[in-house]
């Protein structure tokens, strides 16, 4: 996962492994092709017209679908193709394409009032050097701007990035394409999946990012990548550039050790209840299963994912591998400095620890919630409003209004009562079981110690609440962004009393992640020295910004005797086709697919129409919607998927199985042109 400025070093690799073009041009995040590369929601997207026709997975917009879906409108089953620009759909208010126009190294600035502080003071004086940046980066309006820890608090870039906020549905295949196979498939091969969705961004008639208004314009994209017209084979050169989320390969073997014996296990444990709870909700009540469709498949993917990485994880002996290394590099001839703060590192890490199943369900409690995380988020804005903004906490600053209150309007298309009390009863039964030493008063006094105190607790609060409405939510974000006073109700009386609770939590963690993002740096010299002295080059663990990777199509051997060939065809539709959920692929798919009718899409060797194809490609979470291109630098597939023996990557690479999935852009463009026709767009994207 190289970062674009280390590629001009990687050029003879680059050319060795078949890039026609020069590797300098590769770069420069701001110039083409990687400024046609966008984050799209909470993945990738690529612009692939000038006129902001993006492109990315249908699950990563698979949001935008459901906000615009109901019961007598269902586009995720039926698929939607806008016939023209009036007919687009706005997506949810919190939806955001993410161009990104400025990468600087601010490390000097960042650490320059750091230096010689420890702990909570040490990460206030980054925090505080950070936010400084970014408030003069976001002088400038319609950007958005971060600064990106990269080796662990060893260097500091700033991210410029111009933040479109009027985002539209217009082409979408129905669910038995674009998630054919669902989580039966999911990390699996061979796939069959057309996981693709087109979305446009619009800006206002001066050329500006601005809210969604019918009176914008399409934005004019500083690139845009170009379908292939060929196909890939066996061997051909690849390369993908996204914005992976975060990996963990530098992290210490005791952190491989806690990942592998408890923070997996755990975390499948969680996740399979509350997928339970919201299936069993939608069985019973159609329009619950519409508004909890995203949050599902989320729910699902995250515990494939951390199932298929502790499987990967034990089958890569990872626990053992990353401890030997750990000990080689130990023993190389480490400062006394540097082994002092390594050890001091290596305190800190478990200090953290005997608080994590705690902390497990706290992150859970509010990012599984709707009206219960609006109390929360309200509230937290009032508190943090009453301070100047530079002192805010990062999400509540005034540059942050504007995403606060576009989530709050989704609430409204994304809640039912009784499938929250439902999801709140799972896991604070689960804290209610917690000893002692991780419980927390205020929780215990907002819910009691019993399961019955927590459903009258519950019950009564959902009963009498009022943010259910949309005008309640907004009237009082109105109040709270001003740091007054909010209009009373049981779930902003009870954030009054959680709020406290979580700014006490998050006074230790920051003290414990300063004390870590001073001590980590130590480690990370000693890492590089050791790499250095293996010949190998080091890039950063991923951390949401973007990101190169280059390699070949290529197959894989899973286990003994079985040999998976790097490229699927219609014909695995046809075989794998059940007429039942989720492999009731389309009647007008399959009677194209008897046709026969695959002149200008069809693979020249295998005489047929190829749909997936596989790469050595380094991907995670995140590089969902990743572009996929040749060696000449076209469009030839869209990252959607890793193979189940590589789902553990994000915490070590073991190249034997490592495999990133994607979708063929010659089965979007069959698809497109021949079985549910968008020839307009095809057509925009310059596919004659």
């Amino acid at each position: 996962m190289w970062m674009p400025s280390q590629l001009p070093q990687l050029a003879k690799p680059l050319r060795d492994a078949g890039f026609k073009g020069d590797a300098k041009t590769l770069a420069d995040v701001t110039a083409a092709p990687l400024s046609a590369v966008v984050r799209a929601g909470g993945g990738t997207g690529a612009f692939v017209s000038p006129d902001g026709l993006v492109l990315t997975n249908h699950h990563v917009a698979y949001g935008v679908i459901q906000y615009n879906s109901k019961p007598e409108r269902n586009l995720i089953d039926d698929g939607f193709i806008a016939g023209d620009p009036a007919a687009e759909l706005p997506a949810n208010p919190d939806f955001r394409v993410l161009v990104t126009v400025g990468y600087d190294k601010v490390t000097d600035a960042v650490l320059k009032d750091a230096a010689g502080k420890t702990g909570r003071v040490y990460f206030d004086a980054v925090d505080r050097a950070s936010k400084a940046i970014v408030a003069d980066c976001e002088q400038e309006a319609g950007v958005r701007c971060s600064v990106a820890n990269m080796y662990y608090g060893t260097d500091f870039y700033r991210i410029k990035q111009l933040e479109l906020r009027d985002i539209r549905l217009v082409y979408a295949p129905p669910r038995a394409i674009g998630n054919y196979g669902d989580e039966i498939d999911n990390f699996m091969w061979p796939r069959h999946t057309g996981d693709f969705t087109l979305l446009r961004a619009y800006v206002g008639k001066d050329g500006k990012p601005a809210a969604y208004s019918p009176d914008n314009v399409p934005y004019r994209a500083p690139a845009h990548l170009s379908l292939a017209k060929d196909g890939p084979k066996a061997d051909d050169y690849a390369m993908l550039a996204g914005y992976p989320g975060t990996t963990y390969r530098h992290r210490t073997a005791a952190e491989f050790d806690e990942q592998v014996n408890w923070t997996l296990p755990a975390r499948v444990a969680v996740f399979d209840q509350l997928i339970d709870v919201i299936e069993t909700a939608g069985r019973q009540d159609a329009d619950a299963k519409t508004r909890y469709a995203a949050q599902l498949q989320s729910l699902k993917n995250n515990r494939k994912r951390a199932a298929g990485e502790l499987e990967g994880l034990r089958r890569s002996d990872a626990v053992r591998v990353r401890a030997e290394d750990e000990r080689g590099m130990l023993a190389t001839n480490v400062a006394a400095k540097e082994r002092a703060d390594i050890d001091a590192l290596a305190a800190s890490i478990a200090g953290g620890s005997a608080m994590r199943e705690r902390e497990l369900l706290l992150s859970l409690f509010g990012s599984q919630s709707q009206l219960m995380r609006a109390a929360i988020t309200l509230e937290r804005l009032r508190v943090e409003s009453a301070k100047p903004d530079a002192e805010r906490e990062s999400g509540y600053q005034a540059r942050d209004h504007a995403l606060i209150e576009g989530v709050l309007k989704q609430v409204q298309r994304r809640y039912a009562p009784e499938v929250e009390k439902a999801l709140l009863t799972a896991l604070l039964t689960r804290y209610q079981q917690l000893p002692d030493a991780q419980r927390l008063p205020g929780f215990d006094a907002a819910f009691g110690r019993t399961p019955a105190a927590l459903k009258q607790a519950l019950d009564a609060l959902y009963a009498s609440t009022k943010l259910g409405d949309e005008a309640e939510r907004l009237s009082r974000f109105a109040a709270a962004r001003e740091g007054r006073p909010m209009a009373a109700d049981p779930l902003i009386d009870l954030a009054a009393s959680l709020v406290p609770v979580q700014l006490a939590l998050e006074q230790e963690r920051k003290t414990r992640a300063g004390e870590q993002l001073r001590l980590r740096p130590a480690y990370m010299r000693a890492l590089f020295a050791w790499r250095r002295q293996q010949g190998r080059a080091l890039y950063p663990d991923a951390n949401g910004t973007l990101r190169v990777s280059f390699g070949r199509v290529d197959g894989f051997s899973p286990r003994d005797g079985v040999q998976y060939t790097p490229v699927t065809t219609v014909a695995g539709i046809v075989e794998k086709n059940t007429g039942q959920v989720p492999f009731d692929a389309p009647k007008p798919l399959l009677d194209a697919i008897a046709k026969g009718n695959f002149a200008g899409t069809e693979d020249p060797v295998l005489k047929t129409q190829t749909v997936n194809f596989l790469t050595n490609l380094d991907t995670t979470g995140g590089n969902s919607g990743s572009p996929v291109l040749n060696a000449r630098g076209e469009l030839i597939g869209l990252n959607f998927d890793s193979n189940w023996e590589s789902v553990s990557a994000s915490w070590m690479f073991d190249p034997r199985y490592k495999r990133a999935v994607h979708v063929d852009m010659r089965y979007l463009r069959w698809l497109m042109g021949k079985v549910y026709p968008a020839p307009h767009l095809l057509k925009e994207m310059g596919d004659q």
